[in-house]
């Protein structure tokens, strides 16, 4: 009969080789859900929590440039936040839809949130859009995120395949216990509302910032009316939001044009007659799926170069003159940018299909 053998190539008895096996256990964090090491006492320190986003009046989904070659443009990236935080901007989502995070690689991804936060992040909150429709990618994307330094996280639902109301409980409580998080409902996108049933379950979150709501000012009431932070999605309904239904403020795509006109609608009380100012600019941005109009109106101001990013195209010519004039009867004054408005001819675009 064959000798067992020890590791050592020398013969064991039974009892030993019980004895040797014993002593091997599973690492505890690879069997309990959602581990996270301690944080050190520097960490404590420099943490942001989610009362520190929960104030924040305007946030502004930041646009990406891009150089001729579709890589990031990252002199113009820091001149676009720059003027964000002179007007008055709070916070910064990076990577959103209208930053393109749908068109980025995870690396690129991760890349653009530590660079805003090593650029600007004591000028300004940076809130990293590191959502996913794959609970897996979420939580390793919100990890690199808040390991690069970003104040918080946007989650959205897991869209196309979608999931039950119970699956999106377990897929907000896989990525909450991270760090400040705002959940964002935008069911014409997702394909899939996120019920205030979801919400309210997740809630007992301490890392539950607030909710970026696309649904409407009916929604928005509902949640602030039970003391859960909203920030409007809606450019054209936000100002109605803000003081007539409880919001908290806006995460605004036509701050990125207008950032100071934005701050003054949200922190200057009711103003319907500025709100009415800005009806025709906000209505240009949204003519098309967002960002199509910001791309546009930023090659137009000179502060990106005309470079998208396919399947993103410009505005037609007609539509690019429209915005000419919506620049001229708001005041050129009011817009990011030193140049003039252009309408600019087709052949000034560059459309990159590899980048």
């Amino acid at each position: 009969m064959a000798a067992n053998l020890c590791f050592s190539g020398k013969a064991c008895d039974q009892t030993s080789l019980i004895r040797t096996t014993a002593r091997w256990r599973s690492p505890r964090a690879a069997v309990i859900p959602n581990f996270h090491l301690p944080m050190r006492s520097n960490e404590v320190k420099n943490r942001t929590y989610a009362e520190d986003i929960k104030a924040l009046r305007l946030i502004t989904a930041i646009k990406t440039p891009y150089l001729p070659d579709g890589r990031f443009d990252l002199e113009a990236y820091d001149a676009i936040v720059n003027m964000q935080i002179e007007n008055g901007v709070e916070g910064v989502i990076v990577g959103g839809t209208t930053g393109e995070g749908q068109l980025m690689s995870w690396d690129e991804h991760i890349m653009l949130i530590g660079h805003t936060v090593n650029c600007f992040g004591g000028s300004i909150k940076v809130i990293g859009n590191t959502g996913s429709n794959s609970t897996r990618e979420a939580i390793h994307a919100t990890e690199q995120g808040f390991a690069v330094g970003m104040h918080a996280a946007l989650h959205i639902n897991p869209y196309y395949g979608k999931t039950s109301l119970e699956g999106m409980v377990s897929h907000f409580n896989s990525v909450l216990p991270m760090g400040p998080t705002i959940i964002y409902n935008v069911p014409s996108r997702t394909g899939q509302d996120i019920p205030p049933a979801v919400i309210e379950a997740v809630a007992t979150s301490p890392n539950l910032a607030g909710v970026k709501e696309c649904v409407g000012n009916d929604r928005v009431e509902q949640y602030t009316s039970k003391g859960i932070v909203v920030w409007s999605g809606n450019d054209d309904q936000c100002h109605d939001s803000r003081w007539d239904h409880g919001a908290t403020g806006v995460v605004s795509v036509t701050s990125n044009l207008v950032p100071g006109l934005m701050r003054e609608l949200m922190f200057g009380g009711k103003n319907p007659t500025l709100n009415a100012k800005l009806v025709a600019l906000i209505q240009w941005l949204f003519e098309e799926p967002n960002p199509i109009g910001l791309n546009t109106a930023m090659a137009q101001l000179g502060v990106a170069r005309p470079v998208f990013r396919l399947p993103y195209v410009p505005l037609p010519k007609k539509k690019r003159e429209e915005f000419v004039k919506i620049v001229n009867d708001i005041g050129r004054e009011h817009f990011v940018g030193e140049n003039d408005v252009e309408a600019l001819d087709d052949d000034d675009f560059i459309l990159v299909g590899r980048y």
